[in-house]
């Protein structure tokens, strides 16, 4: 054999010694890559389940405190029991009593009532029977007659009623005293004033109503 192509054949053997080995640490490569995240994977699921069981330890610590209160709360209901029981026996036991008695009692004040009303009805047929019969009253006896009110004769005013006057947007009744020939003797009255024992009360459109001392309104026509 040559020396060339036994060195030919040495170095195809490297080339195929160094390409078995490269695919052998590639391989190696992917699985150390899979088995590095399977490993993450793991922990991330470690971690998970730490917090649920943390979770859960809380959750049993959170349970244990509330079934030693409510254990509690029963031994305290038990103990209020074996105490009210008594009691409540023997509160029914008078209250059946005072029903027996109020009973008895209502039975016996029942006939006594109706005991004394038979009486008195008796009485009463006893007293009709014995008194005369008398004629039914007539309906001018039972109802007098009403005598008719006067009606009260209306005064006549101190004054003359003049007119109607407006100042600064209210009204005014004009008067002046009989027989009078003078302005100076003209008055305006308004509403709660008076002309002698004459209160102006109300000035209406046709009429003015006076209240006059101890006798009832008057009431004087506008011309």
């Amino acid at each position: 054999m040559k020396a060339s192509t036994f060195q030919t054949l040495i170095v195809g053997l490297l080339c195929l010694a160094v390409a078995g080995l490269s695919g052998g640490l590639f391989t190696q490569y992917q699985r150390m890559a899979e088995l590095q995240s399977t490993n993450t994977q793991y922990r991330q699921t470690l971690d998970t389940l730490q917090r649920d069981s943390n979770a859960l330890k809380d959750t049993q610590e959170k349970l244990q405190y509330a079934l030693k209160d409510l254990k509690q709360m029963v031994d305290s209901g038990e103990q209020q029991a074996n105490t009210l029981d008594p009691m409540l026996d023997q509160w029914a036991q008078e209250i059946q009593e005072l029903r027996d008695g109020v009973a008895t009692r209502a039975t016996e004040a029942d006939m006594t009532a109706l005991r004394i009303r038979l009486e008195h009805v008796e009485q009463q047929l006893l007293d009709l029977k014995t008194q005369p019969s008398s004629p039914p009253p007539t309906s001018s006896a039972a109802k007098p007659k009403q005598t008719a009110r006067p009606k009260p004769t209306p005064l006549s005013p101190p004054f003359s009623v003049l007119s109607v006057e407006f100042r600064g947007g209210e009204r005014f009744l004009a008067v002046e005293p009989h027989n009078s020939r003078s302005l100076m003797d003209v008055r305006l009255l308004h509403s709660g004033e008076q002309f002698g024992a004459w209160s102006l009360k109300v000035l209406e459109s046709n009429s003015a109503i006076f209240a006059v001392a101890a006798q009832p309104d008057q009431t004087v026509q506008l011309p």
